[in-house]
């Protein structure tokens, strides 16, 4: 049987820290809960943070400090936020995207409809009233996988993904959500798009939407 958390090495310069092993809101809140505490922390050897799911790959500068130093420092920021009863200050921010449902921006909403055994409109309402948590960045920078789909409106990837999807275009792959933030090959429902631009690697911080925060999709007739 498995425990966690637990911290495992993950090769000469970055050490993982497991906090369960399956998909779930608790679990990701305590994910975003100790990247804030790592960040607080202030350690100079980490350079990195990547969250995911359920754990947090953390990269390190070993000529800064060595294995059995960062692991230490990670087990007591793990002790002392299982210690205490109150959060981290971890406060996920929402960003609103506009989104065009149905038509050329989204040519598989009528799928998704006819799976759910309910009308497009049905199928829009329940999308966009939802705020998603952005569980984890991953598969094309800047993309994100947005749990909290409505069980109803689920429905499995395509059997024969697409050579592209436009920027932009909001997907349903099983019980998630997401964005595709730039054009690329791609296998998710598509039932919508938005005109935001979600990756521009001309800013500081490139991605807009970021690990822990929440998106909300707001439907509109045109893309402005």
């Amino acid at each position: 049987m498995e425990v966690f958390p637990r911290i495992v090495p993950a090769g000469d310069s970055a050490i993982l820290v497991e906090l369960g092993s399956e998909i779930d809101p608790s679990i990701n809140d305590r994910v975003y809960e100790l990247a804030n505490s790592i960040e607080q922390a202030n350690i100079d050897a980490v350079i990195e943070l990547v969250p995911t799911y359920r754990s947090i790959l953390v990269s390190y500068d070993p000529l800064v400090a060595g294995y059995s130093e960062v692991f230490d420092l990670l087990g007591s920021l793990l002790d002392s936020s299982s210690a205490s009863e109150e959060k981290s200050g971890f406060e996920a921010k929402i960003i609103e995207l506009p989104v065009v449902y149905g038509g050329v921006d989204g040519p598989d909403i009528d799928n998704v409809a006819e799976a759910a055994g309910m009308s497009r409109q049905e199928v829009i309402d329940i999308h966009s009233g939802v705020d998603y948590r952005v569980y984890m960045i991953g598969f094309a920078p800047g993309f994100p996988y947005l749990g909290g789909l409505d069980e109803r409106i689920a429905t499995p990837r395509l059997k024969t993904p697409r050579v592209s999807v436009p920027a932009g275009s909001v997907g349903i792959a099983e019980s998630q959500t997401g964005v595709y933030p730039n054009a690329s090959p791609g296998g998710w429902q598509l039932i919508g798009r938005t005109a935001v631009k979600l990756f521009d690697v001309e800013k500081s911080s490139p991605s807009l939407i970021t690990p822990g925060s929440k998106v909300r999709f707001v439907p509109v007739q045109a893309h402005e």
